[in-house]
């Protein structure tokens, strides 16, 4: 199972992703700029949507199509609302996935460090067993 994932993980452009980072996380930072900036429309009431059938005198039907502007208004709000929030949650992913990025570079260039350290340590032993069974026979 191991294996499959180190399959999958030696394919990814490990370089690209990494120079790519910086650049994602501040297109995130600047998309939460935009959306937090805009205000929505103010909305003039929380109710439902009256229904879809026209009344029949001009004060009704003046008063159908505020109530229903009072209830876009609304909705419109609460879309407002969650693509705020939406674009808080991508800035808040884009940090961290920069985040992760820099540590597995930096336990990448760790691990290449202990591979010379353990074949520089192996080289030695190999020496100094030869050296030992040379000294001995």
């Amino acid at each position: 199972m191991a294996v499959g994932w180190y399959s999958v993980l030696k394919m990814v452009p490990w370089t690209e992703v990494i120079s790519n980072a910086p650049q994602i996380a501040e297109t995130a930072k600047k998309l939460w700029g935009n959306v937090a900036r805009k205000a929505p429309g103010t909305a003039g009431g929380g109710e439902d949507a009256p229904p879809l059938s026209a009344p029949r005198t001009p004060e009704a039907r003046l008063a159908h199509l505020q109530a229903r502007l009072d209830a876009s208004d609304a909705a419109l709000e609460e879309l407002h609302r969650q693509m705020v929030e939406s674009t808080a949650l991508i800035d808040t992913l884009a940090s961290q996935n920069a985040l992760l990025i820099r540590r597995v570079e930096a336990n990448r260039l760790l691990v290449r460090w202990l591979l010379g350290a353990v074949l520089v340590l192996g080289i030695a032993a190999v020496s100094a067993l030869w050296m030992v069974l040379a000294a001995a026979g």
